[in-house]
C-alpha cells in the first residue's frame, strides 16, 4: 500500500516561492508517475503539474513559467516549486500518484498568497 503526504504549504506575499514537497511511502516501485492538482476556492480540482517515470513533465499553461515539478527517486518525494506567487494561486494543493491501477491522493496542504 502506497501512502503520500504533502507539506510545504503556508501563507505567503504576492511574488513570494514555496515549495511543496509530496513524499510517498510503502511499496513505491508500482509509482509511473506523480501529479499536483490544486483546488482554487469554488473550483474544481485541476492538475497543475505532472511528471511521470521518464522525467518528462507537463504543466498547466498559466503556471509553466513558474512552477517547477521535480523528484528524488532516492527519496520518493516530488517536489513543486512555485515562484512569483500571486492571488489566484491560493488553494489547496493535492498530490496523486498513479499505482498499477489505483490513484492515490494526499490529503493536501493548503496555500495562501496574500496580495
Amino acid at each position: 500500500q502506497v501512502q503520500v503526504v504533502e507539506s510545504g504549504g503556508g501563507l505567503v506575499q504576492a511574488g513570494s516561492s514555496l515549495k511543496l514537497s509530496c513524499a510517498a511511502s510503502g511499496d513505491t516501485s508500482c509509482i509511473s508517475q506523480t501529479g499536483w492538482y490544486r483546488r482554487l476556492p469554488g473550483k474544481e480540482r485541476d492538475l497543475v503539474a505532472g511528471i511521470n517515470s521518464n522525467g518528462r513533465t507537463i504543466y498547466l499553461d498559466t503556471v509553466k513559467d513558474r512552477f517547477a515539478i521535480s523528484r528524488d527517486n532516492i527519496k520518493n518525494e516530488v517536489y513543486l516549486q512555485m515562484n512569483n506567487l500571486q492571488s489566484t494561486d491560493t488553494g489547496v494543493y493535492y498530490c496523486r500518484v498513479s499505482c498499477g491501477l489505483s490513484d492515490i491522493w494526499g490529503q493536501g496542504t493548503q496555500v495562501t498568497v496574500s496580495s
